[in-house]
């Protein structure tokens, strides 16, 4: 497929073919391809949980369900083969800063102008998103609440100094497709040329 269209054709799916998994060889295209993403100071803060069985699926949704209005948050309720849950590691970015080359030996966060763990793994996120397409397949990135965290951490063993940034489900779609053109924001409220307020 090419790069535009696999552009133009992505868009976060929420509803897939029930029982059709994700081959292997594609679930490790994703990942390959998520692990190509930038990372400033080429920290690589990331860490990525891959969850395709039925019973993995399930633990995740009960964790969700832990949280206040687990009905409010798609987390508690996708039905997806695949789910993948990027995870930011701050740590590995103050750890690479504090290193000669970059002279921030302190640790110190203060001078972050972004979390940069954050983004670079957002990043990586968009990468595996675009790969879906791709390969034929649907995606979606979805927020998860914050009091559900914790027992998503516990319930899958995610190291303390790991937090997730949201969550992937791939699959192939089961969603007619859908025109969002009129949605979308006019490029000239949006893009700004040498001022901003200067329209595109």
């Amino acid at each position: 497929m090419e790069f535009q269209d696999v552009v133009r054709k992505r868009r976060m799916v929420r509803s897939y073919e029930p029982d059709r998994p994700v081959p292997p060889e594609v679930v490790d295209r994703i990942l390959r391809n998520g692990l190509r993403a930038p990372s400033a100071g080429f920290s690589q803060g990331w860490g990525f949980l891959v969850l395709d069985t039925a019973a993995d699926l399930e633990r995740f949704r009960a964790a969700m369900r832990r949280c206040a209005e687990p009905e409010k948050w798609f987390a508690s309720h996708f039905a997806a083969p695949l789910l993948i849950v990027p995870c930011a590691h701050k740590d590995a970015y103050l750890d690479r800063y504090a290193a000669p080359d970059k002279g921030h030996e302190d640790r110190s966060d203060a001078w972050w102008p972004a979390p940069y763990w954050d983004i670079d793994t957002g990043m990586a996120s968009l990468l595996m998103l675009l790969t879906a397409v791709d390969a034929g397949l649907g995606a979606c990135f979805f927020g998860l609440p914050i009091d559900g965290i914790e027992p998503f951490k516990k319930e899958f063993g995610v190291p303390a100094g790991y937090r997730p940034i949201g969550a992937i489900s791939v699959g192939y779609s089961d969603e007619p497709p859908r025109d969002l053109r009129g949605r979308r924001r006019p490029t000239q409220d949006v893009v700004f040329r040498g001022n901003w307020g200067s329209p595109d």
